[in-house]
């Protein structure tokens, strides 16, 4: 009742979902809208696990009541401050009014920033290697930095293992009546958008992540508790293992990418016919996308997933067509690097956008290499381009190809 799963015995899910969210931080689309995970756990001491956004709040604090069944609320614990998990906070206080609150020092500051009226003597602040007993559960905090937020901790619950993972892990989705990624195909149903979430909110951060991975691997973890979508029990060598690739750079997929910028259809012809060469030569996993109708967040995660992006562009105003410049500058801000670039430009006259890409990737962006073979459009492609087209092909599959047998050898 009231959708509140059981995590383990003592612990509960009492966050909720939100379907009325169209874009999430107002940039994203989320068409299967997005949870905001908080979690109750009843020990001696009973601790709120993170808040929720204000949207759900009134479900949320009626949830909190019921599990807690007459019983005081002693602390909250917030992992991470940004305004979808921290929503509430003021109302808990309120309702509770005893309660203390537990996070990191510069969250409280966020806090404060906030409005937050909350008295000092109420707060307790912990740091990396700090430790709390509630009873049974002791939580050790670790500190996770710029994952995604500078005031991030997570907490590792040394009496069952369970991780609490901030916005790590997580992902786009509402979970309506799941909990657990083994309860649903999480590959077929899932995947794209824990890594469109990751790479779109955390993407730019790999370093910390890696830095985050390195403590986890020390510590006995039985499951992943995250801040949005499932909760990990099983198999959770898959989900920290995509968290290496993506954090490191590392292309999940041996295939191309193919966006395109078109105004009257020719590009977009191009890059179709390009597409069907490289799958006739042998390289079947090739995605073609139009940048001005796909959400950049979809292309940025398509970009984290294959090791090799053909931009095919026309000519705008002696320039980068404004969408996929748009693309080209989410790309840098990510810090996408380590992929093979290739490069198909048009223009009616003056083309000379296929060197603004080159210069843009070259001098902009870490670790990319250009393909020296490109095709040139004069307004449609025709049968004088057919052999450059030929050479652009060969090349993408050749180095496909390369890396493929690379990786094999490398085990």
């Amino acid at each position: 009742m009231y959708n509140i799963r059981k995590i383990t015995d003592d612990l509960y899910f009492v966050g909720g979902n939100d379907h009325r969210l169209e874009l999430f931080e107002n940039m994203f689309p989320i068409p299967d809208g997005v949870s905001y995970n908080s979690y109750l756990l009843m020990d001696e001491k009973t601790v709120l696990i993170d808040s929720v956004d204000w949207a759900i709040t009134r479900d949320y604090l009626r949830k909190i009541e019921i599990v807690l069944d007459g019983r005081d609320l002693d602390y909250m614990l917030i992992h991470h401050m940004e305004p979808d998990h921290c929503g509430a906070i003021e109302e808990v206080c309120l309702r509770y009014p005893k309660l203390s609150i537990i996070s990191s020092e510069q969250a409280f500051d966020i806090m404060r920033q906030i409005g937050y009226d909350i008295p000092e003597d109420r707060l307790i602040k912990v740091k990396e290697g700090d430790t709390m007993s509630f009873g049974k559960h002791t939580f050790a905090f670790v500190e996770a930095p710029m994952v995604h937020w500078p005031e991030v901790i997570m907490s590792f619950d040394t009496y069952d293992g369970t991780l609490f993972s901030s916005d790590g892990f997580g992902s786009f989705g509402a979970i309506d009546g799941k909990m657990f990624a083994d309860e649903v195909d999480f590959e077929r149903d899932w995947l794209d958008e824990a890594r469109r979430y990751y790479t779109n909110i955390v993407g730019k951060y790999g370093p910390f992540v890696q830095d985050v991975l390195k403590k986890a691997s020390g510590l006995p973890i039985q499951r992943i508790c995250p801040l949005h979508g499932l909760v990990w029990r099983e198999n959770l060598g898959y989900i920290l293992e995509k968290y290496d690739k993506w954090s490191s750079y590392e292309p999940e997929a041996h295939g191309v990418l193919i966006v395109y910028a078109t105004m009257y259809g020719n590009t977009e012809n191009a890059s179709q016919e390009l597409a069907n060469d490289i799958v006739q030569k042998g390289v079947k996993d090739v995605k073609v996308y139009d940048v001005s109708s796909t959400p950049v967040s979809q292309l940025i995660a398509e970009s984290f997933k294959y090791s090799h992006i053909v931009i095919a562009c026309v000519t705008y105003n002696l320039g980068i067509y404004p969408p996929m410049k748009n693309f080209l500058m989410d790309m840098q801000a990510l810090n996408l690097q380590n992929r093979t670039i290739g490069i198909v430009e048009n223009g009616t006259w003056a083309c000379n956008v296929g060197d603004l890409i080159e210069e843009f990737f070259d001098e902009e962006m870490k670790l990319m290499d250009v393909l020296s073979d490109r095709v040139t459009i004069n307004t449609s492609l025709n049968i004088g381009n057919r052999n450059d087209m030929d050479a652009l092909a060969d090349s993408i599959v050749e180095s496909v190809n390369n890396l493929k047998e690379l990786k094999a050898k490398q085990g």
